[in-house]
């Protein structure tokens, strides 16, 4: 696995798990091109950033509607489970850490 499709470019356009009559070439699970066809270390073909910058970005827009929850009195940090109470504060530790350190930007976009 997997079995990739390529379009006229020679582009990964498909994956599959078994070969296709589109997609007999086989390519190792670890190549390069299909670890950038998934996101996992780079962009998509065409398509921008990888999931992995992704994730880091929506993990911190969670983090904020979290937080504006809390503010609204909707949820309580406790409502949450112990682990997700200590990493949203664990986060919240470092960012104040790195704001007072580093105090380049105002709010909370240093990180």
């Amino acid at each position: 696995m997997p079995f990739v499709q390529r379009n006229a470019q020679g582009e990964l356009i498909a994956l599959f798990a078994e070969a296709q009559p589109q997609a007999s070439e086989w390519l190792d699970a670890e190549a390069r091109e299909v670890h950038n066809f998934v996101g996992g270390s780079g962009a998509v073909a065409g398509q921008g950033r990888g999931f992995g910058d992704l994730d880091s970005d929506f993990i911190r827009v969670l983090e904020d509607v979290i937080d504006a929850l809390i503010d609204k009195n909707l949820l309580r940090l406790t409502d949450l489970p112990l682990e997700a109470q200590r990493k949203l504060l664990a986060r919240k530790d470092l960012r104040q850490h790195l704001r007072s350190r580093l105090d380049l930007l105002p709010g909370d976009e240093v990180i």
